[in-house]
């Protein structure tokens, strides 16, 4: 269940407390009038279920509640109760299969506005991944993958394209171009230092690696992983089943290729620095490919569950 709390102008809550009592997946609906301070206005309080809250937060938003007062959402892991499981009968779908889309957005939204951290953690994932590549150590490899934090901007983009929302599409473009500059540029300046150190040398990026030469040699299952890896991390981002976004970080191979491709421009060496490039836009392109189309399918799933719902809620409010 999703409990709201709404703060409302007292000329709007009647309304407000009307559409949340007609709602059939809405329940335990409380009004305290006048409770409001900043801003004036009364307090209302429901739980919905995971399946139908995203259609009700958008109603009330459709309402004007946001105007004059507030909407919060939070997660209730238990709730005991006859009503509530009335509630949850009547939603359509699975709760685990539930995205609450403004959720989402605001989690997503977050990836998009770019920090220090976020280039620091870029730059450092691209470093390690490079000497993972030129010193043949998948473990640096993976670990790379782990660190880097360059999937919420592309899923991002697809949420952007998914709920139509200029904002969060150019702010997960503006994101991704700048952490993988951050990443190639940091990369670029590792590879020149650790040559200066004596620790690395171009001819560690031309030479043969048996283990992670796929990382700058893309072929075709490169598009088939990051397409999948892409609609496994949207589905696992949407329905917060985080843990499986460990496994989707590791499974692409954008950070080490970004590492590789600064090493390559630092050093001058043409060919790994086109085909670490190209791996980077396949696995970028096919990433947001996926994410899109898993997030397509959920958005599409929940407005159909909502559409085959709607008459048998509509004929028991009228029984």
């Amino acid at each position: 269940m999703i409990h709201l709390r709404l703060v409302v102008s007292a000329d709007l809550s009647p309304r407000v407390v009307g559409l949340l009592r007609d709602d059939d997946a809405t329940t335990d609906v409380v009004l305290v009038a006048g409770a409001a301070q900043q801003p004036e206005g009364d307090l209302v309080l429901a739980d919905v279920t995971r399946e139908a809250a995203s259609a009700v937060i958008d109603r009330l938003v459709d309402l004007g509640v946001p105007d004059d007062g507030s909407i919060s959402a939070q997660e209730v892991d238990t709730v005991v109760s006859a009503a509530a499981d009335r509630a949850e009968q009547a939603a359509p779908g699975a709760p685990s299969d539930a995205v609450v889309w403004q959720e989402l957005q605001k989690r997503a939204g977050s990836e998009t506005r770019p920090s220090v951290t976020f280039c620091v953690l870029m730059a450092v994932a691209c470093v390690i991944g490079m000497i993972g590549v030129l010193t043949n150590q998948p473990v640096l490899v993976v670990g790379a993958m782990a660190v880097g934090p360059d999937f919420g901007p592309l899923a991002a983009l697809a949420l952007g394209v998914v709920r139509r929302s200029r904002e969060m599409l150019l702010g997960g473009l503006r994101a991704t171009v700048l952490g993988y500059g951050c990443g190639v540029a940091g990369a670029a300046v590792g590879a020149l230092l650790l040559r200066w150190w004596g620790l690395l040398d171009p001819a560690d990026l031309v030479a043969k690696h048996a283990i992670t030469d796929f990382v700058y040699h893309p072929g075709g299952l490169s598009w088939v992983v990051a397409f999948l890896a892409g609609v496994a991390g949207a589905v696992s981002l949407a329905t917060e089943r985080t843990g499986a976004l460990v496994g989707v970080l590791i499974s692409v191979t954008t950070i080490p290729a970004a590492g590789v491709l600064g090493a390559s421009l630092a050093f001058g060496v043409g060919d790994e620095a086109w085909g670490a490039a190209v791996q980077l836009a396949v696995n970028v392109v096919m990433i947001v490919a996926g994410s899109l189309t898993a997030l397509g399918v959920q958005a599409l799933s929940q407005r159909t569950g909502r559409r085959g719902d709607a008459p048998r809620g509509a004929a028991r409010r009228a029984a």
